[in-house]
């Protein structure tokens, strides 16, 4: 028997699930034979099917080839590009959806959400809350959750809690928004407050309940909160600890100096342990100088994930402020024998609805001349304010002056600068990092923000830093 439409799309959400994107294709081409391309419901099955195999190439092929499109289809197209990592063009087709006059969905806006925390893009990000108002949709309790998280991951914790407290009911996973959005912001006990008031209301917590409250206190340094939450899982709750639980006990204890604690947590899982666990403890042994820990650590890191530049920078690192040059200078080698490629440091800045990106020694951008006009300016102020560059992690062989010229090029500091000169004195200046801050830049922002009366604040990959008055909201715990 031949297949037909009704087939196919079964078929190709089997694929989709399983990512399965050899068999869907073979299925494409089993489509294209049979001559049911054309029909919405299929088409919009095979853009779904390639974006979650992590295919969006193929998804835009399919997309621009089907001849008729409902808010399905652009449903599937924009989810897809926030899934692969690409929240600009999931704006540009919402974008391109409105002038179509096809009308959001709560699944629309869910993405549109998704897409704006992802890239930090917090007036987006309201103009998409805007829309939720527009469309009828902010009771949505799907659609609020979106805002909440979209909020907080934007840096606004302050509109996070509005939407949360106007909501007119929550689930779980609202109250899980919340608590990470504290916990990213380096504000754990009002992480653990919201945890306490969720089971006053009567809501029964579930495992990302506490993932979410051991991260909270791993980046507040909670330890004593955290071994009782993580303990009651069990005894309380009935909620088996799974791999990302043990990865932020890891993160905890080791953060906090329990190095062996932490050791022993990952020896003890009941399964093979994932290099997020290892990462994790590699981490805590550069942070408290811990060689024999640390080897012991990376070798496991490079072991499971061979082509992870992290677990090389990690422990070049570790080497390097434990003053062993040579086996840092060794690891380096090995990394690029081995073609191991570092992911480079990049920092995002928005002024005036219009994004920059920069890089370590950028030389690219229009404004560079003044950029760096500014950095010298603010080198100047610091160093009368006290600062000392922390060169103890520039990995080139050179001397000290070049050491602080290339500290004083990353990423995050020509950003600042950019910022600085193109903003009103005392506006507050938010940039993302696709990294963790170093700890140079963590210490000069700090200066910067106390000699020109900014309050800066900084997306890094871990979590939020609040620069104001000299001061971070971490308390230089990170």
């Amino acid at each position: 028997m031949s297949p037909d439409n009704f087939t196919f799309v079964p078929v190709l959400n089997a694929c989709a699930s399983l990512r399965a994107l050899e068999a869907g294709r073979k299925v494409h081409k089993e489509i294209i034979q049979s001559g049911c391309e054309a029909d919405v419901f299929v088409g919009n099955s095979l853009v779904d099917m390639y974006s979650k195999c992590g295919s969006i190439e193929d998804a835009c092929k399919v997309f621009n080839n089907m001849p008729s499109r409902d808010v399905v289809t652009w449903n599937a197209m924009i989810l897809g590009h926030v899934k692969c990592g690409q929240g600009q063009k999931a704006l540009e087709l919402f974008h391109q959806m409105q002038q179509k006059g096809v009308q959001p969905t709560p699944v629309t806006l869910i993405g549109v959400l998704n897409a704006c925390a992802s890239m930090f893009a917090l007036q987006e990000g309201r103009r998409a809350h805007d829309w939720v108002i527009k469309s009828g949709w902010d009771s949505n309790v799907f659609v609020g959750n979106s805002l909440i998280d979209m909020y907080a991951k934007c840096g606004s914790l302050e509109d996070a809690l509005k939407v949360f407290n106007k909501m007119p009911s929550r689930d779980v996973v609202t109250w899980n928004a919340m608590i990470v959005g504290y916990a990213i912001h380096g504000h754990g006990k009002e992480a653990l407050k919201q945890f306490e008031q969720m089971r006053e209301e009567g809501v029964q917590p579930d495992d990302t309940t506490f993932v979410c409250l051991l991260s909270a206190c791993s980046h507040s340094g909670l330890v004593d909160e955290g071994l009782r939450f993580y303990s009651s899982m069990s005894t309380v709750y009935m909620i088996s600890a799974n791999f990302q639980h043990y990865t932020c006990m890891v993160d905890l204890l080791g953060r906090a100096g329990r190095l062996h604690e932490a050791e022993n947590m990952v020896l003890a899982m009941p399964y093979k342990p994932q290099v997020a666990a290892w990462m994790a403890l590699l981490g805590a042994c550069r942070i408290h100088g811990n060689v024999e820990m640390g080897e012991r650590a990376a070798k496991q890191v490079l072991e499971l994930e061979p082509e992870n530049a992290a677990g090389y920078v990690l422990l070049s690192n570790l080497y390097t402020a434990t003053g062993n040059r040579d086996l840092s200078e060794n690891i380096e080698r090995q990394r690029k024998e081995r073609s191991v490629k570092k992911h480079p440091g990049r920092t995002w800045i928005e002024v005036d609805n219009e994004v920059h990106t920069f890089v370590v020694d950028d030389q690219h951008h229009p404004q560079m001349i003044e950029i760096h006009a500014e950095l010298k300016r603010l080198s100047g102020l610091m160093h009368d304010a006290g600062y000392v560059p922390d060169t103890n992690f520039v990995l080139h062989d050179v001397e000290e002056e070049e050491k602080v010229f290339n500290l004083c090029h990353h990423s995050e500091k020509l950003a600042i600068a950019f910022g600085l000169i193109n903003s009103a004195p005392g506006t507050p200046l938010c940039i993302r990092k696709n990294l963790r801050v170093c700890r140079d830049c963590h210490t000069s922002t700090k200066f910067i923000s106390k000699v020109v009366g900014r309050a800066i604040m900084v997306r890094d990959a871990n979590r939020f830093h609040h620069f104001q008055d000299g001061e971070c909201s971490c308390r230089d715990y990170w």
